[in-house]
């Protein structure tokens, strides 16, 4: 729903807040067409990533309905109110426009953390979406800071090896 709403501009928001607020450094990161990869430097006060993510998908499920509302999308606006379950009915909630659950890895190795990097940046480029034909010119895409030394126009990215070296 990112590329139906046109909102990559709220994962960029979602992502300058938590450095802003908690000190949460964006390491690597990629916007897909439906789906987010982020790679975060979390401060050791951080202590509850699912708080920090809850609340990420929750601000961004609220604008990404109202601008379904705004175009009239009221085909997909039926879907994700169906796809509510009764007890997430019952606690007021109107639609489902994310998944409940997040796949959080801790990084604890070198190696790991360069496998995580690479599957992110890897993604526009693989047989399923394709969505260009160099990595480093998808643009919702931490891959042209590393590779190209391009800061991100929209994303304040911190240099993994700052944090490993």
């Amino acid at each position: 729903m990112f590329e139906l709403t046109n909102s990559y501009d709220l994962v960029y928001n979602w992502l300058k807040l938590i450095d802003e607020k908690h000190q949460i450094k964006t390491l690597a990161f990629i916007v897909m067409p439906n789906h987010v990869h982020v790679l975060l430097h979390l401060p050791i006060s951080i202590t509850n990533l699912n708080t920090i993510i809850s609340n990420a998908k929750r601000f961004m499920a609220y604008a990404i309905i109202q601008r379904l509302a705004i175009q009239k999308n009221y085909n997909l606006l039926s879907q994700l109110s169906d796809a509510c379950s009764e007890k997430e009915k019952a606690k007021g909630q109107k639609h489902k426009a994310f998944e409940t659950s997040f796949d959080a890895k801790p990084v604890y190795t070198i190696d790991f953390l360069h496998q995580k990097i690479d599957y992110i940046h890897a993604n526009p480029v693989s047989k399923k979406w394709n969505l260009c034909v160099e990595f480093t010119d998808y643009e919702h895409s931490s891959a042209g800071f590393y590779l190209l030394e391009k800061p991100h126009q929209f994303v304040s990215i911190a240099d993994y090896r700052d944090y490993w070296y």
